[in-house]
């Protein structure tokens, strides 16, 4: 495997465990305070089943950046859900901004592993032929 393959399987590999470990732990296996508060925060304090949702959700994203690599519009849609997540907890619960291990050291990494998958990516041919001419 080449260098450029294996930045590119660093990348999104790390992505996919990221939103597997993100989408099991605290939302599947126990809904973590963290969810909670944010559940409250949206006024949806009663609503754990939609924490189980965006779950299973980012296990099915993990899934798919694994089992499709040359799908590559899930990096696409990571990134897209990267910050618009950061943006809504910015704008709800701006206090989750400052704490340790917080959604912008967590998204900006996130996004970083993206921007490196997606400059690593195989290359369809006619993007290729093109670039000979």
């Amino acid at each position: 495997m080449t260098p450029m393959r294996q930045a590119h399987w660093l990348g999104r590999g790390g992505l996919a465990f990221m939103f597997a470990y993100h989408g099991l732990v605290p939302k599947l296996i126990a809904l973590s305070p963290g969810e909670q508060l944010l559940l409250r925060a949206h006024g949806l304090d009663g609503s754990p089943w939609l924490s189980r949702g965006a779950g299973v959700a980012e296990l099915a994203l993990a899934a798919i950046l694994l089992l499709a690599p040359r799908n590559n519009w899930s990096l696409a849609i990571a990134a897209i859900v990267l910050v618009g997540l950061l943006v809504d907890i910015a704008l709800v619960q701006p206090a989750l901004l400052v704490d340790a291990f917080n959604p912008v050291s967590l998204n900006i990494a996130g996004l970083a592993l993206c921007a490196v998958a997606w400059v690593t990516r195989a290359k369809p041919l006619a993007e290729l032929s093109s670039l000979r001419d």
